[in-house]
């Protein structure tokens, strides 16, 4: 059986001291015990921040490193195909670097007669050369563009700068061909001047 907090006197025999003095002690426990509420109180709202904070915590970090671990393996294969790619326009621009010298460096004036066949063949073969790279090239480079043309192989500077590109174009061959048979003419015209002059 518990004890009561207060040994109450009969209130017909206890004096008028005594009860005000138990009066004033059962108020002091009464304060002492909200007192003890109130930290008790305090310190289970403490705790159940805490609790919410590891909560939050666990589903915060389970949420973060399945979110990096999914995104680590995306950027390792991005970065995978960005170097391949990287790698792929460096050779791609060696190569067009190469056979933009190699046509740089054909000047048919500097033919010789005896040898203009063989140069002009040569020549022609170094252009279809390149035309070739420069058609498999970009074929590689704009099917790995996500639908976006990089280089558009039917552009070129004549259209860029000149409003009717047909006719630019007839003109690029005109020169072009007239480039390549000067040499013939030349050398035709030589002949006739030695035939000329041998039976003249």
């Amino acid at each position: 059986m518990k004890k009561p907090l207060l040994d109450l006197p009969d209130e017909r025999s206890a004096p008028p001291e005594l009860l005000d003095s138990q009066v004033q002690r059962a108020q002091e426990q009464l304060l002492q015990l909200k007192r003890q509420q109130e930290l008790i109180e305090k310190q289970k709202r403490e705790l159940e921040e805490l609790s919410r904070k590891q909560d939050e915590l666990e589903k915060g970090r389970a949420d973060m490193i399945e979110k990096l671990s999914r995104s680590l393996v995306v950027i390792e294969r991005e970065t995978y195909e960005a170097e391949k790619r990287v790698e792929q326009l460096r050779t791609t621009n060696a190569t067009f670097a190469q056979h933009l010298d190699t046509l740089e460096g054909i000047n048919p004036k500097n033919w010789s007669n005896s040898d203009l066949h063989k140069e002009l063949s040569k020549a022609l073969s170094a252009v279809d050369d390149a035309r070739a790279e420069y058609t498999k090239s970009l074929t590689k480079i704009n099917a790995k563009s996500d639908g976006e043309v990089i280089i558009d192989p039917r552009s070129t500077g004549e259209e860029t700068y000149y409003s009717a590109p047909d006719d630019a174009s007839f003109v690029q061959w005109l020169k072009r061909g007239f480039a390549f048979t000067l040499p013939l003419l030349i050398l035709g015209l030589s002949a006739l001047l030695v035939f000329y002059f041998m039976h003249g």
